[in-house]
């Protein structure tokens, strides 16, 4: 099913751009930690009621009164879906479409491998940096809670976000993963897998100011994702899971059934 070698071979390639984004969340994440503390509160309060459109764009209206409402709300809203999305983005574009835009590709094909057997240790390799990278920013979070407010963070609730977290990652990963496939160029394909998800967190950010606006979360898959409503085990957000990962599951399939099956100009 995998090509072991090709799977050690990406692992080498993409560890610095993992460390780059590891360490940017590392360091967001403590800081945000860090700033759960009556002061910062303050600061904070008055930063919203200054600019209350534009904090609620970003997930930033409601700053909580236990840490895992705080975490929620400045994790969720902004850092831990644009971050992940820059490293899914360029490693998707890397791992299919990268190979045939350098001539790469011919080489791989050349191997003793099928087609299904390249495509699918790429896809592997994808979903599983995204859960090693969201495992090691949710450890982050748990140590340095546990440093610095004992016994304040809500374990079972801030796994159950950090899992659903995973599957919007897993749904957005595999709309890229199809992108890379089934693209035609380099330049295509980085344009449609970075427009499409940006464009669908922008039009996310202008429901959450609300009014008239609202009605425009039912045309972004990030509205799937409702950390509000999974802190409160509301029924309908393990539903709005289940469409995330079916849609990932389904563009994971179709990018595999479009590689193996598309016309290679190497």
């Amino acid at each position: 099913m995998m090509n072991f070698t090709l799977l050690k071979h990406e692992m080498l390639t993409t560890i610095k751009l993992f460390s780059i984004i590891l360490a940017v969340l590392m360091l967001y994440i403590i800081s945000i930690v860090y700033m759960y503390n009556p002061e910062m509160s303050n600061t904070l309060n008055k930063l919203t009621e200054t600019m209350p459109e534009l904090m609620s764009a970003f997930g930033m209206s409601n700053i909580g009164n236990s840490l895992i409402e705080f975490l929620s709300t400045y994790l969720y809203g902004f850092l831990l879906l644009v971050l992940p999305l820059v490293f899914i983005i360029m490693l998707a574009n890397k791992l299919v479409m990268g190979y045939i835009d350098n001539g790469s590709m011919a080489y791989l094909i050349a191997t003793p491998n099928t087609r299904f057997k390249i495509v699918f240790t790429q896809a592997f390799f994808l979903v599983a940096s995204i859960l090693v990278l969201l495992t090691a920013t949710t450890l982050i979070a748990i140590i340095f809670s546990g440093i610095l407010f004992p016994n304040e963070l809500d374990l079972s609730t801030f796994l159950t976000l950090n899992i659903g977290l995973f599957f919007l990652h897993f749904a957005i990963s595999g709309y890229c993963f199809l992108v890379s496939c089934s693209s035609k160029d380099l330049r295509t394909s980085y344009a449609y897998s970075t427009g499409i998800p940006i464009l669908f967190y922008l039009i996310q950010a202008l429901s959450n100011m609300g009014g008239s606006l609202e009605k425009l979360k039912y045309f972004t898959i990030y509205s799937l994702f409702t950390p509000e409503k999974l802190m409160t085990q509301d029924s309908s957000s393990f539903w709005m899971l289940g469409a995330l990962f079916l849609i990932g599951l389904l563009c994971y399939m179709l990018a595999i059934r479009v590689f193996v099956t598309r016309d290679l100009y190497l």
